[in-house]
């Protein structure tokens, strides 16, 4: 018996679905994509690659670099400076980092009350963050003058005799996280802000029909309902914590003595002053390693701590 092996009528040719890189969505999506892409490859990722290379070599920058190994990682451990570099570096994170946030947070708990002109003061708020950090830190240098400046001014009113701010060794840190805090301060102000602002009103008159008081209501609406902003914060304010710079530069150049000697500027002062390459990459390698690892154990807890509105 004869089989008909013709194809069927009104059947279409199976093809070949589109590969979703070629989808014009996903094509347009890249092209939008690409010059961040393009400038991370180029200003982040490809330094740290750089680093990376460097760190293994003994180059100053004037004669040809030669192999070195792991000669570079081994000096951080008999070296004093740099250990008291990271100390003042994690003293500076573990004091500023919680002032901030709580500044940042009771500033937009008192913008969120729905004032009169408030925008005006949002904005001036805001002005700080905005500011160039260089400029802010010679206005602190001027606050912080012994017998003129307006900080030990304002502590005479009150028969205080303010210290010598940016030459003492007990203050000039203290000074410093002083300065940051009012500089990073609204950036935080506004995330708060943004997270206040997303809560449903629902949640706080069920509170009230209950008997909630304030506190309470804060605690268990507020606090909760804040905590991906909070994580948020704290997750980038503490990595730039660890790269704070440009205030001690200015106001003290890490002095008196190394008090205010962080990590930044000991890699700065070793491969732009003393001309170490190979050494200070493997220290930014080192500092960019505690970053990584404290980062990781930020996101490891928040699965406890962070709670998320489905």
């Amino acid at each position: 018996m004869a089989i008909d092996t013709a194809p069927a009528i009104g059947v279409a040719p199976a093809t070949r679905p589109t590969p979703r890189w070629r989808n014009r969505e996903s094509l347009t999506a890249w092209l939008f994509i690409l010059p961040s892409l393009i400038g991370f490859l180029i200003f982040t990722a490809g330094p740290v690659v750089a680093a990376g290379v460097i760190s293994l070599l003994d180059w100053n920058l004037f004669s040809s670099p030669t192999w070195a190994g792991l000669h570079n990682f081994a000096r951080l451990g008999p070296d004093p400076t740099f250990w008291s570099a990271l100390g003042n570096t994690a003293y500076f994170t573990l004091v500023s980092v919680p002032l901030t946030i709580l500044v940042s947070l009771a500033l937009a708990l008192l913008l969120n009350l729905g004032l009169k002109r408030i925008t005006i003061f949002r904005s001036l708020l805001l002005l700080p963050y905005a500011t160039i950090t260089v400029a802010v830190a010679f206005v602190w240098i001027w606050l912080y003058i012994p017998h003129d400046g307006l900080v030990n001014a304002v502590l005479g009113w009150f028969g205080v005799s303010g210290p010598a701010w940016l030459i003492s060794d007990s203050w000039a840190m203290p000074a410093l996280i002083l300065m940051s805090v009012w500089k990073s301060f609204g950036f935080g102000m506004v995330v708060f802000l943004a997270g206040l602002q997303a809560i449903p009103q629902q949640l706080y008159e069920a509170g009230r029909v209950d008997g909630t008081s304030p506190w309470n209501s804060f605690r268990h609406i507020t606090l909760p309902m804040l905590s991906p902003a909070l994580f948020f914060v704290v997750v980038t304010s503490v990595i730039g914590s660890f790269q704070v710079f440009d205030q001690a530069l200015i106001m003290t150049n890490g002095g008196p003595g190394s008090r205010t000697t962080t990590l930044v500027m000991y890699i700065y002062r070793t491969g732009f002053e003393n001309y170490d390459q190979g050494y200070a990459a493997a220290q930014s390698l080192v500092l960019f390693a505690f970053i990584v690892v404290i980062t990781a154990g930020q996101f490891l807890f928040q699965r406890r701590l962070v709670h998320y509105d489905n």
